[in-house]
């Protein structure tokens, strides 16, 4: 196993080094630059240039890439254009709330699927099945930030029961119930989307297992419906799960874009909405950069995982 990791481990280095290349090129080919998205539209050309100078935005691309890529190898992200703060200490701020987010969502919406997947496979074709179904389309369909706006003007305007954004009441930061009320509307609609996918996952995967010859001779052998469902099938459907559940965490990160937007919560994708909109060159590229990351170290976590859910996985 441990040899495996360190070779997934040099193997990421070259494809990080290449996803850090085709973000910058895409990044500077966005129209327009940080400085004249904050000047004065008096401000005169010799100052603009000026400070594009310190910036370092005059510099060819490629100079500009490289002491980006010097500065990484020193553990130095940059500054952001926008703030002035260390871009390490802006996203150290934002990453928290996105995984408490993120994560919760995902616990919630699996605790959702994959009981409903396992009622939907066993029930096959039964008006339950349908039902869940059909109900599981509906939470893919919605769009997030309509179900956002749609449970903030019923929740929070008309019946005023929560919250309708931020992380936190000012002057209540330390105040768990509190916190725990900003966490449920954006919780909600994220996890809405996710059991809705999974649901069907789950019960396409648990179908496929319910008609192995291995699960015929459990029945024939007097076992109950619930151990062999539970104990012996649901085991070996997980493998595929494990698989989209593993890809899913980054993409889910990268999801939130638009609920953190909606509800105000200060985590990663509202910053990288911020980025954008000010052409924060440094904070956009450690954002990818992280990103990035986070889907390499995803997909190493699922391939260790096989090993434990199926014992006929080894790796050397």
């Amino acid at each position: 196993m441990v040899p495996y990791i360190i070779r997934r481990l040099f193997i990421a280095i070259p494809v990080l080094l290449g996803v850090t290349v085709v973000n910058f090129i895409i990044i500077n080919m966005a129209p327009g630059n940080p400085v004249e998205m904050f000047v004065d539209p008096n401000t005169s050309q010799e100052l603009i240039n000026l400070r594009k100078e310190q910036l370092g935005l005059n510099d060819p691309l490629w100079v500009q890439f490289f002491h980006w890529l010097g500065n990484l190898f020193q553990g130095n992200l940059g500054y952001s254009f926008s703030t002035y703060e260390p871009v390490t200490k802006i996203i150290l701020e934002r990453v928290g709330p996105t995984f408490q987010l993120t994560i919760l969502a995902l616990i919630v919406g699996l605790l959702i699927a994959v009981p409903i997947g396992i009622i939907s496979a066993v029930k096959q074709y039964s008006k339950l099945d349908y039902f869940a179904t059909g109900t599981s389309f509906l939470g893919i369909s919605i769009p997030h930030f309509f179900m956002g706006l749609g449970l903030i003007y019923i929740f929070a305007v008309q019946l005023q029961w929560l919250p309708a954004g931020g992380i936190a009441t000012l002057g209540r930061e330390d105040d768990f119930f509190d916190k725990v009320r900003h966490l449920i509307l954006p919780v909600l609609v994220l996890a809405t989307g996710i059991a809705g996918q999974y649901v069907r996952y789950v019960r396409a995967s648990l179908l496929e297992v319910l008609g192995q010859d291995y699960l015929r001779t459990a029945r024939a052998k007097g076992l109950k419906e619930i151990v062999i469902t539970n104990k012996h099938a649901l085991k070996n459907a997980l493998i595929p799960i494990i698989t989209i559940i593993g890809l899913e965490i980054p993409f889910l990160l990268g999801g939130a874009v638009i609920t953190e937007q909606v509800f105000q919560w200060p985590g990663m994708g509202q910053l990288t909405i911020q980025s954008i909109m000010s052409r924060d060159y440094p904070t956009l590229m450690a954002l990818n950069l992280l990103t990035a990351f986070m889907v390499l170290f995803a997909n190493l976590f699922t391939d260790i995982l096989y090993s434990f859910v199926d014992p006929r996985i080894k790796y050397k």
